[in-house]
């Protein structure tokens, strides 16, 4: 009896407390709650606009990153080149830079119309003919694009200046960097490397640009010859990239001659391979000639490097030897030169066809590139090695609000751009 008095109320307690705390949460549980749910701003607008259909996000502006470079000289080059092939219009393609730990890092945008209906298609075609790489949306405030726009028009007037020196006086020390960068942007942006078409050539690396820049000022200096014209014909030829070519092409000859790849015999000619080799793409039968000339030369070949002096013994292993070729390229033009009386168009309508019928056609296209190649040479000589990133940029970002940047001999301010090259 004393047991049940004692734990009968506190059995009691413990059940009403368990039937309490079933009912509380059977009520928290049914009661309506207040949804307190608001739509993030980042979920795009669906609206119509002109009887079309538009998916926007809410920013101020969208941009898309399309091309990332460590290259100053490099990074303006693939800017201008995507202003020229985007369709759009120039002032919507944009070249930033930021400061990353290892130095500055230069990116190119494109300003988007802010509607991934169509955005998505634009990207997807520059994408798919190789004019970017990738992309990435950037959406940017008002404030962030002017920016950027600011640091595309300091880029711009650098790049464009009023006056340049020319081509023919500036010194190899000053040419040397500008002229690596436009090799390699040049094998980077050939259409077999950017279609991907099959064989896709190996590009050049920023190493062996330079190498092969070197080498080109040589010869160059060597045989008195126009920088732009021998650029023009490396572009032409095989925009600097050592791929064979031709390789089908045969010519018949009245007797073989050592070396000679016998494709077939008649009974008083043979038919051999012709095919081209090398960044100059010299056929066979050129480099036979061109290895004539080179021996009854009265030029002091002491004075090119070891490197680029032919052997006296004519050899067709020259895939790997460029810069051999490199050589007898600017010997066969020299050699036109002179049997034109300088008549440019003639000597390289020439040297892709022959004396007696130039290819034009050909002549016109070297010509294009070499007014390309001379233009940017001469604009990037003019900064003389000066980093536009480490100048004026890199400055202006520091700089307190509503305070203007001093000026000075280092400066490079910016200005509305006059030209845009092909």
């Amino acid at each position: 009896m004393r047991f049940r008095s004692v734990f009968l109320p506190l059995f009691l307690l413990a059940g009403i407390a368990g039937i309490l705390s079933f009912s509380a949460w059977t009520v928290y549980i049914t009661r309506p709650q207040k949804i307190d749910l608001a739509l993030p701003p980042a979920l795009p607008i669906i609206k119509v606009e002109n009887d079309a259909l538009a998916v926007q996000l809410r920013t101020d502006a969208l941009l898309a990153t399309v091309g990332e470079y460590d290259s100053e000289l490099g990074a303006y080059l693939h800017f201008e080149y995507l202003k020229t092939h985007s369709g759009l219009g120039s002032s919507r393609v944009l070249l930033t830079v930021k400061n990353a730990g290892e130095g500055p890092r230069y990116e190119i945008f494109l300003v988007l119309d802010n509607n991934l209906l169509s955005d998505i298609l634009l990207l997807g075609r520059l994408k798919a003919k190789g004019y970017i790489p990738d992309y990435n949306f950037y959406p940017a405030t008002f404030e962030g694009l002017a920016r950027k726009r600011l640091e595309t028009s300091v880029f711009l007037g650098s790049y464009n200046p009023t006056r340049t020196p020319r081509l023919a006086e500036l010194p190899p020390s000053r040419l040397t960097e500008p002229l690596a960068s436009f090799l390699l942007f040049k094998s980077r942006t050939d259409r077999r490397v950017r279609e991907n078409i099959a064989p896709v050539p190996t590009t050049l690396s920023m190493d062996q640009a330079r190498e092969l820049a070197g080498d080109i000022l040589e010869v160059v200096h060597f045989y008195d010859l126009p920088l732009d014209v021998f650029l023009g014909i490396g572009a032409m030829e095989n925009n600097y990239m050592n791929v064979r070519g031709d390789l089908e092409h045969a010519v018949w000859k009245r007797r073989p001659q050592r070396g000679d790849i016998i494709l077939r015999r008649s009974r008083d000619r043979v038919l051999v391979s012709d095919y081209a080799m090398g960044i100059w793409q010299i056929t066979r039968e050129t480099l036979r000639r061109a290895h004539a000339l080179y021996l009854k030369d009265k030029r002091d070949y002491s004075a090119l490097p070891p490197r680029l002096r032919p052997s006296k013994k004519l050899s067709f292993n020259l895939d790997n030897s460029d810069e051999v070729l490199t050589t007898y390229a600017g010997l066969l033009l020299r050699h036109l030169l002179d049997k034109t009386d300088g008549d440019i168009p003639k000597a390289v309508g020439a040297y892709n066809g022959s004396l007696q019928k130039p290819n034009y056609q050909y002549a016109a296209g070297v010509e294009a590139v070499a007014l390309y190649a001379r233009d940017f040479l001469e604009r990037a000589a003019h900064l003389d090695g000066l980093s536009i990133a480490k100048s004026w940029l890199q400055r202006s970002s520091t700089l307190e609000g509503g305070k203007q940047p001093a000026t000075g001999v280092s400066d490079v301010p910016p200005k509305t751009p006059t030209m845009s090259p092909e």
